[in-house]
């Protein structure tokens, strides 16, 4: 899963994800930034930590070509695992739900009909897609704009970083 090439001075730093809220562990974090980096070379374009409508938290959503959602969600252990089953409640808003998780994680614990990403914080591979749940055409429309205006008030609180503009939940 590590790159052979393309690594850089600061793939030798720690990971660090934008809009992190000091919550995730260091493992975590790597996990998602390989899980983003395998993301990229599929062809879909994520964001980590987007609130959702329902008031959860997906770690890691991401965007298709052809406009599907997925949301992946990290898991550093078991005990993270099995301590948080929140994941159920993601379902309703995205086309797939997967796993990402590292090497030492036991994938046989991830649920037969979601998708798997093993990843480490150079990259990742995904092993197995998820079944897929389309979303209504009104649902999708309402995650695509949420998606965009995170997205654009991250790139925006780049230029300014004295504002933070991610959007709160909507209740």
């Amino acid at each position: 899963m590590t790159a052979a090439s393309g690594r850089t001075d600061r793939d030798a730093e720690e990971p660090a994800l934008a809009s992190t809220d000091g919550r995730q562990s260091p493992r975590a974090l790597a996990i998602a930034r390989g899980a983003l980096r395998t993301l990229l070379q599929l062809g879909l374009r994520g964001l980590p930590e987007v609130e959702l409508a329902n008031g959860r938290r997906a770690d890691l959503m991401a965007v298709s070509e052809a406009g599907e959602i997925w949301i992946i969600e990290v898991k550093s252990s078991v005990e993270d695992f099995r301590s948080d089953q929140k994941w159920a409640e993601y379902r309703p808003f995205c086309d797939r739900l997967l796993f990402a998780v590292d090497r030492e994680f036991p994938q046989d614990l991830i649920p037969a009909d979601a998708g798997l990403i093993v990843a480490d914080r150079f990259g990742g591979e995904l092993l197995r897609r998820s079944a897929a749940h389309p979303l209504s055409a009104q649902r999708r429309k309402a995650l695509m704009l949420r998606f965009a205006r995170i997205a654009a008030g991250r790139l925006m609180s780049l230029a300014d970083p004295g504002h933070r503009l991610d959007l709160p939940p909507r209740a």
